[in-house]
């Protein structure tokens, strides 16, 4: 049970406000229409929707934020209150029990006279500092519906380009999984039995063999050992991770990866850029954008360069030179940045570095499918092949001896 709170008219036009309890709002409004009166509005004071409970509330996935923001916008700019239009977004979550909840609590703090930017404060797993800062600079300006499609358009950007990475990604992972994983087997399971049947032979093993056999038994033997060892490795490596000198040392290493680490350096270049765009354009202060950046560029190295450019702005140098003194940015972000400034255009100079930066993942990504494949099937064949050759080398061997 909930307690509802209902404003309504009666059959002469007066006001009727009660509190009452009921298993959902469908069952008070259909007692209010029992009872002959015209409901006005409905408020869930306590109680959680459905009675369900969570121990361990998900994440809300950024395509349904995407929606919620675009919708949003939408029923802004056409003059809908903004308690209605959360209202309406909120029934429209009912295969979302995450974003319903939190949705109805943004809600409740909006009629109780917060603004929408303190009201999204409150769930920072769902709403992030870059949307408190984008709807808040919107508040303050009477933009509101062009800020929350603008986060939409961003949002969508930002999610385009991260399964863009992760599809270049995935491909060389799965099949070096699988390299190894037949790799196990055919040491594990299916040498061993030929090992068996070479012992009868009573000659000498070629050279290849007996190396390929005496793996296969180390590995057999010691293959716990070395599993445990990598399981513990992973955890120690998670925990250099975590630490400050640890991170920052693999966020700069993750640049100078072959094939890979341009990639990256284009991606993080372009979240900067489009986030940067994004925050400016909305009139957010730039030292509170940089900050904003940092946190979200995805590269703790990048942050801390962020970081240390916006100490060197708020003494009062311009943009451009700090970030260059980073030695983390292509001299052509810093000359279009420093034009942008000269300009008043910052902002839409930044979007063009983020689009240029978007073109350049997507050649890049199309250039690794087209290299990577070839040199990956060769990888798996030679594996393979170089077990099995070896594997066969008795054989072709006693069949020569057969043959004199």
């Amino acid at each position: 049970m909930a307690k509802f709170k209902y404003l309504a008219k009666d059959f002469q036009g007066k006001d009727v406000c009660a509190t009452v309890d009921a298993d959902s709002e469908s069952t008070v409004l259909s007692n209010l229409r029992k009872s002959g009166l015209m409901p006005v509005k409905i408020i869930l004071e306590s109680g959680r929707r459905g009675g369900r409970r969570r121990l361990f509330p998900g994440r809300v996935k950024s395509d349904a934020i995407v929606v919620f923001c675009r919708q949003l916008a939408t029923m802004i700019e056409a003059g809908l209150p903004l308690v209605q239009g959360l209202e309406a977004l909120q029934e429209q979550q009912a295969k979302n029990d995450v974003f319903e909840e939190i949705i109805g609590k943004v809600k409740e703090d909006v009629e109780g006279g917060r603004s929408l930017s303190d009201a999204f404060e409150k769930h920072p797993r769902t709403f992030s500092p870059l949307i408190v800062s984008l709807v808040r600079a919107g508040e303050n300006s009477g933009t509101l519906a062009e800020i929350m499609d603008r986060i939409a358009k961003y949002l969508e950007a930002s999610r385009s380009l991260q399964k863009k990475v992760r599809s270049a990604m995935t491909y060389p992972a799965v099949v070096t999984f699988m390299a190894i994983a037949i790799t196990i087997v055919l040491i594990v399971k299916v040498i061993p039995v030929f090992g068996t049947i070479y012992e009868s032979f009573g000659s000498t093993l070629p050279l290849p063999t007996r190396l390929l056999l005496r793996t296969s038994d180390l590995v057999r033997k010691y293959l716990p050992l070395v599993i445990a060892g990598l399981v513990g490795l992973g955890f120690a490596a998670r925990a250099f991770y975590r630490t400050e000198k640890g991170r920052l040392r693999v966020d700069r290493s993750l640049f100078r990866i072959p094939i890979f680490g341009e990639l990256i350096r284009k991606v993080v270049l372009s979240r900067f850029s489009r986030t940067l765009a994004s925050l400016v354009k909305s009139g957010v202060p730039i030292l509170r954008s940089l900050d904003i950046v940092a946190k979200t560029c995805g590269n703790y190295a990048m942050e801390l360069a962020v970081l240390q450019a916006a100490q060197k702005i708020k003494e009062g140098e311009s943009i451009a030179l700090p970030l260059e003194e980073t030695r983390m940015f292509p001299p052509m972000v810093v000359r279009m940045i420093s034009v942008g400034e000269k300009t008043g255009k910052v902002d839409s100079m930044l979007e063009k570095i983020a689009d240029f930066f978007d073109d350049q993942v997507n050649t890049t990504v199309a250039g690794l499918t087209s290299i990577i494949e070839p040199l990956l099937i060769a990888f798996l064949g030679l594996v393979v092949g170089t077990i099995v050759i070896c594997m066969f080398l008795p054989i072709l061997k006693l069949s020569s001896i057969v043959k004199i």
